[in-house]
């Protein structure tokens, strides 16, 4: 394998790289017109760019894209930064990105903010030095200071998977009022009477919402607060699934019924729940958020709200590109998808009814 290979901004070689001069001379054409190859395809003949892109493969070069930046006022790639890189959530929203980025030609820059504000500031200055085109973000709380930031020095921002109150922003989201409305609805009109709402921090804008769509099914079924307990926990991953499942089993009599912020969490919760001995759905129906891919593939089939995961990336991208190429005729949009409820046995109380109790 060859060492790595930079096309310097003279054309000049340094140790172990091959330069333009080294690719002109190996095809026997001048620097000036290897970089017409790099740059202006257009101009040059067929036959003479099939025998220089032949020369850069043989050769191993590798144009340096700081360069090229500097050159053209602008880079080819975009920032993506979302919560968490561990949720098959995110990993299903960055391919949609990365596709639309690969089919206009940008490369994409993968960051995550685990959740942490600081973090999300520190990874935003990375952005900034690499001169990204354009940034799609997730971000950690509502105030958009860092969004702004981007903004301020003239890099267009679309909000992934968060709302924007503003007109002169571009996002992409879903809602997640109704969202958290539609699965402790179906709960409740599956009879339940009692739920324990699983959640992460609320600073998380996904969280808080869910939580008023949940209370919002509540009222709708003539039921107080009282009737749903909260469980927040630091981290949206199994693991804090699991620890707040524990914390349900020591504290009392079960809920009726448990609603995750998402997936994670629901399948954290559903096997300590089935260590314990509790049937799921019959003892405590179950529902999760985000229909990930394991979901469906759990010891007890996960029932989970839905969101269209890899259509937020290609849109959210796509409307970013515009801004990029046409930032005077480009117009802003604020989306928003709705979600969809999937049913699985996880939920299913009328298919596992048995005569007895349930433990307490």
């Amino acid at each position: 394998m060859s060492a790595a290979h930079h096309w310097n901004e003279t054309g000049g070689t340094t140790l172990g790289t091959v330069g333009i001069k080294q690719v002109a001379e190996h095809a026997g054409v001048s620097p000036g017109t290897v970089s017409n190859v790099l740059n202006r395809p257009e101009r040059v003949a067929a036959t003479t760019r099939a025998r220089v892109e032949q020369s850069i493969r043989e050769l191993g070069f590798v144009r340096n894209g700081s360069a090229s930046t500097l050159r053209a006022g602008h880079s080819s790639t975009i920032g993506l930064m979302v919560l968490d890189l561990a949720n098959p959530f995110f990993t299903d929203v960055a391919r949609g990105v990365e596709d639309v980025a690969s089919e206009r030609g940008y490369a994409v820059l993968l960051a995550s903010s685990a959740e942490s504000g600081e973090r999300e500031q520190r990874n935003i200055r990375v952005f900034a030095e690499q001169r990204v085109r354009g940034v799609l973000l997730t971000p950690v709380g509502d105030e958009g200071q860092n969004a702004d930031r981007l903004s301020d020095r003239g890099v267009p921002v679309v909000l992934l998977d968060h709302p924007t109150p503003r007109a002169n922003q571009c996002s992409v989201a879903v809602d997640d009022v109704a969202g958290g409305e539609l699965a402790a609805g179906r709960l409740l009109a599956d009879g339940a009477r009692t739920l324990a709402f699983v959640t992460g921090p609320s600073a998380l804008r996904q969280c808080a919402d869910r939580r008023k769509g949940a209370l919002r099914a509540l009222r709708a079924a003539g039921l107080g607060r009282e009737a749903m307990r909260e469980l927040t926990v630091p981290a949206m991953n199994a693991r804090a699934g699991q620890e707040a499942a524990r914390r349900l089993l020591e504290s009392g009599p079960l809920p009726d019924a448990v609603f995750c912020a998402n997936d994670l969490l629901a399948l954290g919760v559903l096997r300590v729940l089935l260590q314990a001995g509790v049937k799921v759905p019959h003892d405590v129906a179950l529902i999760g958020y985000d229909d990930i891919e394991f979901s469906a593939a759990a010891a007890v089939p996960l029932s989970s709200v839905r969101q269209p995961t890899y259509q937020l990336g290609r849109i959210a991208t796509e409307l970013l590109l515009e801004e990029c190429d046409d930032p005077d005729g480009h117009a802003h949009q604020q989306v928003m998808f709705q979600p969809e409820l999937v049913v699985r046995d996880s939920s299913r109380r009328e298919a596992h009814r048995v005569e007895g109790g349930r433990p307490q």
